[in-house]
């Protein structure tokens, strides 16, 4: 690995930690990841570092090997704000939108800028105890050996004593009902102390409406606490895909015509078109 990607995964560390509450803490958020690696990281002090060591870090602090520019789209400054709103006065909120509609990415931009963002990028797979693991981790408190009670009883008593937590559960939609009545929980316990949101497709708003209707367990508590309203994120526009593109280093206006056609409004789509056209210019 060159030396100048390096200094850039080191500048990424450091922003990283500095939104933690410390450099220990930060460390055991991350998998594998000791603190004195971290501080010889920071410290420039690389020759016992490995490359496996530096892609293991690389991956987990958000570093971005392609140097994707970020647009702020219509929907990345919805999501942003919604966010803010959220963490500065401990609201509770549900945000709804296709995929590739660009909340992931304004999620990672808001959790980098901003301390105390604890982000949860849920599975199918997670059950109850997975899912506190994977809370608890996120917060960098050890929780190995732990019963399901003694979990959620760290989770509540971590979450409240740190100021201005915003909890983003993303792709909500994917979490079992078992999982999500977790969310009754935190809400109760944390309500006024942290801001809680969940993001997912249209999906969830189906399922939750579908739930209160026929008056499923759990449903009608869920629906309440999000305020009973799903906020929709904007479909991407063809100014906002215009706009990566150029940003990005596509700006023949064939190549963005072309794009905007293909993409199906989704700005992950976009992203590999962009690739695939700059592949084949350096090919030429």
């Amino acid at each position: 690995m060159k030396r100048t990607e390096k200094q850039s995964i080191a500048d990424r560390v450091k922003e990283y930690v500095g939104n933690k509450e410390s450099q220990r803490q930060a460390a055991a958020t991350l998998r594998g990841v000791s603190s004195a690696t971290l501080s010889q990281i920071i410290n420039g002090k690389w020759e016992l570092i490995s490359d496996e060591m530096w892609r293991t870090v690389a991956a987990q602090v958000g570093y971005d090997a392609d140097r994707w520019v970020l647009v702020e789209t219509e929907g990345y400054i919805r999501m942003y704000n919604l966010m803010k709103d959220a963490q500065l006065n401990h609201l509770c909120m549900a945000v709804t939108g296709d995929a590739g509609c660009g909340k992931s990415q304004a999620i990672r931009s808001y959790a980098d800028r901003n301390r105390n963002v604890l982000v949860l990028s849920c599975s199918e797979y997670w059950n109850r105890k997975y899912f506190l693991t994977e809370l608890l981790k996120a917060m960098g408190v050890e929780s190995a050996g732990s019963t399901v009670v003694d979990m959620m009883s760290d989770a509540v008593y971590h979450l409240k004593r740190r100021d201005g937590v915003l909890l983003v559960l993303d792709e909500a939609d994917k979490l079992s009902d078992q999982v999500l009545y977790f969310f009754i929980t935190l809400y109760n316990q944390l309500e006024d102390h942290v801001g809680i949101l969940l993001c997912a497709t249209e999906y969830l708003k189906k399922r939750i409406d579908c739930g209160v209707k026929n008056n499923r367990k759990g449903y009608r508590e869920i629906y309440s606490r999000v305020g009973r309203k799903f906020i929709p994120m904007p479909v991407v526009c063809d100014g906002d895909i215009e706009s990566v593109c150029r940003a990005n280093g596509v700006t023949h206006p064939e190549d963005i015509e072309d794009i905007v056609e293909e993409c199906d409004c989704d700005l992950r789509r976009v992203k590999r078109l962009v690739h695939a056209i700059k592949q084949d210019s350096n090919a030429d």
